[in-house]
C-alpha cells in the first residue's frame, strides 16, 4: 500500500485488496472511503468484497464512487458528512488516490483557506491548484 498523509485526520491510497485491511486497522484508522466505482479494471476487488472485510475488522465502510459523471454536491456532502462524523482518522481510495483527494479537498471548501488545501493535498502528492476557485467558496 502506499499511503499518503493528507492531515491527522484523512488518508489516500491507490485501490486496495481485502488483505490490506489489517494493516489499515492496525495504522489507526476508524473508517474507510472507496472513491472508486465497480467495475473500472478487471482486477479490481469489488466495492461489496472491502465493505465485508472492512466490516470484519471493525472499520466503518462508505462506498461514494467518482465515476465518468464527475463531482455532485452529493458526493461531497457525503465526504464531509463521513469525515466529521468519524472519530479517527479516515483511510480513503480509488485508482490513485487523485479522486479521493479531490473529494477531500471540495469538501473542505470554506472550511481552510482554499491555499491550505491546496498545500496539505500538494505535500501528499497531489495537485489540487485547479480547483482553487471551487475551494474558495462555501
Amino acid at each position: 500500500m502506499d499511503v499518503k498523509r493528507i492531515n491527522d485526520h484523512v488518508s489516500v491510497s491507490p485501490q486496495i485488496s481485502p488483505e490490506d485491511i489489517a494493516t489499515i486497522k492496525a495504522q489507526g484508522f476508524v473508517a474507510i472511503i472507496n472513491n472508486r466505482p465497480d467495475g473500472e479494471a478487471p482486477d479490481q476487488p469489488t466495492s461489496a468484497t472491502i465493505e465485508q472485510a472492512a466490516q470484519a475488522a471493525g472499520l466503518a465502510y462508505h462506498h461514494i464512487p467518482l465515476g465518468r459523471d464527475g463531482v455532485s454536491p452529493e458526493m461531497i456532502g457525503h465526504t464531509k458528512s463521513v469525515l466529521e462524523g468519524s472519530a479517527g482518522p479516515v483511510f480513503c481510495y480509488c485508482r490513485s488516490g487523485t479522486r479521493s483527494t479531490t473529494l477531500w479537498a471540495l469538501s473542505q471548501a470554506g472550511m481552510a483557506p482554499a491555499s491550505e488545501i491546496i498545500a496539505a493535498a500538494a505535500n501528499a502528492g497531489y495537485d489540487m491548484s485547479h480547483l482553487a476557485g471551487h475551494l474558495s467558496q462555501k
